[in-house]
C-alpha cells in the first residue's frame, strides 16, 4: 500500500488530487480476473501491473519561459527599451500538491528617468514654507540631476474638504478669504488643484509655485489623501509617463483626515478611485466622496508604479512612519519648519528608494501558494525573503519562487503577475491547472458496461446512480443481505464501516457529515479530523486529508502552524536574531544571556553592543563611517541621539562604552534601553583628545639635554684625563725613582 491506494477514491480527478506521484488507470480490463488492484496507484506499479501506457493518466508538472529578455545596464535618459526584470513571461502547468520552482532577477538600471510631482499643503500654517519653496526650483532640478539626466516635475496644492466643519462658512467674508477672522488675506479654500503638469522646464515649475498663496482650513488635520488619490489615478493629466520612476513627494506638518473621516460633515459615499478633475484642474467631487482608505490608495499607487515620500515636520513623523508600514512602496523624511531641507530629504529619499528592491504579487489564485527565497548581496540566501535592501544602482538581486498548487480551483487557467513595486517592468505567469483527467472527456452516460444504463461510465468505472452500487453498479440497495457485511469490517471486531456508513450489496457508502466529507473502503477516511491550532483545523494553513494535514508552502508542523519563514528574524543589520539566537517558526528565540526584542537586537549587556551602537554614534551623530559611506544609517540605527556633558549612572539596561575615533580620540557613550524598549545612545559632548606637545617646554628640555650631555661628555673627558694623567705621572715617579738608584 501507499498514499495513493490508502485514500479510498473512487474517480480520476480525486486520484490525481491525492498526490503529485498518483496515477490513474482508466484501461477498461485493468483489474479483472479477480485482482484486487487499485486503479489509483503509483505510475510503475499501474504499468507493472498491466496498465498500457494509453490508459495512463498521469499529467505531469511543466515550466516553460516564454519570453526571457536581458536585463538592461543603462537607460540613457530614456526607458523604451530598458529591461529590469528577467523573465518576463512564464507558462506553468500544476496539478495538485506539485510545485514549480523559477527564479526571477531584477536590475534598477542607471540614469533612469524621473517624474517628480511636488504635493504642497497650503494651509496658513505653511506659509513660510511655501515662500522657501519659491527658491529652491533651480536647486531641487540640479540635485536630481545627479541621478537621471532626464527629470519631468510637476506641481500640486491640497487644503482640505470645502464644506462645514472642514471650512469657515461663517461670516459670508470668510468663504472668499479664511483668513478673514485673523485679519489677513489668503485665497479661499479648495479641495485639491493640479496647478503644473510634469515638464522639463524647471522655470515653469518656479514661475507656477511663486504664483500660489496660502488657504486656511477650520480643523488641525488636512485632506491629503484626497490629493494623493488624485495625483496618483489622474495620470493624464498629471503627465506621468510609463516608463520612469514616479515620485510623489507629499508635504505637510499637520495629520490627515481618513476614510470615514467624512460622516462628520454627512458624507457617507466611498471613495471610487476614479479621476475627478475638472476643466480647472480642481478636484470636484470633495464634497460628495469621503476619503479614501489606505487599502485603496495602496491599491491605485500600486497600479501606477508611484512611489510616496511623506516629507512631513517632527510633530507628526512618527505617524506618517505608521502610514508607511502599511503602504508599500513609501518613504518618510522629517521636514525642517521651513521646508529648507526639502531638496536633501528628497535626494535621501530616492537614494532610499533605489536602495531596496521589494516584489508585489498581484491577482495571485487563492488556491496557488507562493513562497520565496531572496539573494542578496554576497550570493547570500535569505529563505522567506521577497526584498532585498542596502542596494546600489546597478546591483542586481535575485528571488527564487516556488509555486505549488494547494487545491484545484473551478477555473481552468489564471494569470498573475509578480513586479517590483515602484518599477512598470513585471513578469507575468500563466498557470494551467492539472485537476481533470482526459478520460473524463469520454464519459458516457447510461452505459450498457454499468448494469444496463445503472451509471455512468467514465475514466474505466462505473460511476453509479442513485439507489444503485457495486463495480458495475449491478446491485440496489434494496437488495440488503446480512452476509455482506463481512465485506465492510477492516477488522474483526470493528463496526461496520468504521460506524460511519452503512454496508450495502458489500460495499460502504459514508454517511454524509456536516463538519465534511467522509470517504475510503470502509468509511475511514474525512477531512476535519485533523489537529487543529487555536481553534483552526490545520491552522488554516493546510488541507486535512484522511487524518493528516498537508502543510501549504512556507508551513510545517503537524498542525501546519509552524512558519518555515525567517525574514521576520532578521535584523536591521542583516543577520539572523542579530547574531544572538536561533530563528523557530518565523520568531527568535534570543540564546545570548540578556538579548531580547523581536529580532534579540535589544542587549545593553552583551559583549558586542558597544561595537555595534560605535557605528551608529559615527555616522548619527558624526555623520561619518562606514554606515554613511554605504548609504545604511537610517535603515540600520533607530536609536535616539542624546548629547550629554557626562554619563549618569543607570542601575539597568546600561552599558558604558569607548572607542578611538579616526582622530585618535577617545569617545565616550552610553547604550540604554528605557523602560518602553527604546534604544538612547547618550554621547559625550567633548571627546578625550590627546594635548598636543607644549613648544616651549619641548625647546627647554632639548637646549638642557643637550647641556647635560655636553657636560656629561665634559665631565668624561675630564675623568679620562685626569685617569692618563695620573698613570703618566705614575710612571714618571716611577722612572725618576729608578733613575735615582741607578746613580747611586
Amino acid at each position: 500500500s501507499n498514499i495513493c491506494t490508502t485514500r479510498g477514491v473512487t474517480t480520476c480527478q480525486q486520484c490525481l488530487a491525492v498526490h503529485p506521484s498518483c496515477a490513474w488507470c482508466s484501461q477498461e480490463e485493468f483489474g479483472k480476473g479477480g485482482s484486487t488492484a487499485s486503479r489509483c496507484d503509483l505510475k510503475q506499479n499501474l504499468l507493472n501491473g498491466g496498465c498500457s501506457k494509453a490508459g495512463l493518466e498521469f499529467p505531469s508538472s511543466t515550466l516553460t519561459i516564454q519570453e526571457d529578455s536581458p536585463l538592461s545596464d543603462k537607460a540613457s535618459g530614456t526607458a523604451d527599451d530598458v529591461t529590469q526584470i528577467k523573465p518576463q513571461k512564464l507558462h506553468i502547468t500544476l496539478r495538485p500538491g506539485d510545485a514549480k520552482r523559477f527564479t526571477v532577477s531584477v536590475k534598477q538600471v542607471e540614469d533612469y528617468p524621473v517624474d517628480l510631482y511636488y504635493l504642497m499643503d497650503l494651509s496658513f500654517s505653511m506659509k513660510d514654507d511655501l515662500a522657501r519653496l519659491r527658491t529652491l526650483g533651480n536647486e531641487l532640478a540640479v540635485t536630481m540631476g545627479r541621478t537621471t539626466s532626464n527629470l519631468r516635475m510637476g506641481f500640486g496644492a491640497f487644503v482640505d474638504k470645502t464644506t462645514s466643519p472642514y471650512m469657515y462658512t461663517y461670516p459670508s467674508d470668510a468663504v472668499k478669504n479664511p483668513c478673514y477672522g485673523i485679519h489677513d488675506k489668503c485665497q479661499a479654500q479648495f479641495g485639491f488643484k493640479h496647478v503644473l503638469s510634469l515638464t522639463e522646464k524647471v522655470a515653469r515649475f518656479t514661475e507656477e509655485v511663486e504664483k500660489q498663496q496660502v488657504s486656511r482650513n477650520r480643523d488641525a488635520p488636512e485632506g491629503g489623501f484626497d490629493a494623493v488619490m488624485q495625483a496618483v489615478v489622474c495620470k493624464d493629466k498629471i503627465g506621468w509617463r510609463p516608463d520612469a520612476s514616479h515620485l510623489l513627494v507629499f508635504t505637510t506638518d499637520a495629520k490627515t483626515h481618513i476614510a470615514l473621516d467624512g460622516r462628520i460633515a454627512g458624507i457617507v459615499q466611498p471613495n471610487d478611485g476614479q479621476c475627478h478633475l475638472d476643466n480647472d484642474n480642481i478636484y470636484n467631487k470633495s464634497t460628495v466622496l469621503d476619503y479614501p482608505s489606505l487599502a485603496l490608495m495602496t491599491e491605485k499607487m500600486s497600479e501606477n508604479n508611484i512611489n510616496l515620500i511623506f516629507a512631513v515636520t517632527s510633530y507628526v513623523v512618527s505617524l506618517y512612519k505608521e502610514y508607511s508600514q502599511l503602504i508599500p512602496g513609501t518613504t518618510v523624511g522629517t521636514l525642517s519648519d521651513d521646508s529648507g531641507n526639502v531638496i536633501q530629504l528628497i535626494e535621501e529619499a530616492y537614494a532610499k528608494i533605489r536602495s531596496r528592491v521589494e516584489l508585489e504579487l498581484l491577482e495571485v489564485p487563492e488556491e496557488l501558494n507562493l513562497s520565496f527565497n531572496a539573494t542578496c548581496l554576497n550570493g547570500e540566501v535569505i529563505p522567506g525573503l521577497k526584498s532585498c535592501s542596502g542596494l546600489k544602482t546597478g546591483d542586481t538581486v535575485s528571488f527564487s519562487v516556488e509555486a505549488q498548487l494547494r487545491g484545484c480551483p473551478k477555473y481552468k487557467s489564471r494569470t498573475f503577475t509578480i513586479k517590483p513595486v515602484g518599477l512598470k517592468d513585471s513578469l507575468e505567469v500563466t498557470v494551467d491547472f492539472a485537476c481533470g483527467c482526459d478520460c473524463e472527456a469520454k464519459a458516457e452516460a447510461n452505459s450498457p458496461l454499468c448494469s444496463n444504463g445503472n451509471g455512468t461510465y467514465e475514466c474505466g468505472m462505473c460511476q453509479c446512480y442513485q439507489g444503485r452500487l457495486g463495480p458495475r453498479c449491478e446491485c440496489s440497495v434494496e437488495d440488503y443481505s446480512p452476509s455482506d457485511d463481512v465485506n465492510c469490517i477492516p477488522k474483526p471486531g470493528s463496526p461496520i464501516c468504521s460506524g460511519r456508513g452503512n454496508c450495502l450489496c458489500g460495499q460502504c457508502s459514508c454517511h454524509a457529515n456536516e463538519f465534511g466529507q467522509v470517504w475510503g473502503k470502509y468509511c475511514e477516511c474525512d477531512d476535519f479530523n485533523c489537529l487543529r491550532f487555536k481553534g483552526a483545523l490545520c491552522s488554516d494553513h493546510g488541507k486535512c486529508n484522511c487524518g493528516f494535514c498537508q502543510c501549504d508552502a512556507g508551513w510545517k508542523g503537524e498542525n501546519c502552524n509552524c512558519t518555515t519563514r525567517i525574514d521576520t528574524c532578521m535584523s536591521s543589520i542583516g543577520l539572523l536574531c542579530s547574531g544572538r539566537g536561533h530563528c523557530e517558526c518565523g520568531v527568535c528565540q534570543c540564546t545570548q544571556p540578556g538579548a531580547y526584542g523581536a529580532t534579540c537586537e535589544k542587549c545593553p549587556t552583551c559583549p558586542d553592543s558597544c561595537t555595534i551602537k560605535k557605528e551608529c554614534v559615527e555616522c548619527q551623530h558624526f555623520k561619518r563611517g562606514q554606515y554613511t559611506e554605504d548609504n545604511s544609517c537610517s535603515r540600520i540605527c533607530k536609536d535616539e541621539i542624546k548629547v550629554v556633558d557626562e554619563l549618569v549612572f543607570h542601575d539597568r539596561n546600561a552599558v558604558n562604552c569607548s572607542y578611538k575615533d579616526e582622530d585618535d580620540c577617545v569617545e565616550h557613550f552610553q547604550y540604554y534601553e528605557d523602560e518602553s524598549g527604546k534604544s538612547i545612545l547618550f554621547v559625550v559632548k567633548e571627546p578625550e583628545c590627546p594635548q598636543g606637545p607644549d613648544i616651549l617646554v619641548v625647546l627647554l628640555a632639548v637646549a638642557g639635554a643637550i647641556l647635560l650631555l655636553g657636560l656629561v661628555g665634559l665631565l668624561i673627558w675630564k675623568l679620562l684625563v685626569t685617569i692618563h694623567d695620573r698613570r703618566e705621572f705614575a710612571k714618571f715617579e716611577e722612572e725618576r725613582a729608578k733613575a735615582k738608584w741607578d746613580t747611586v
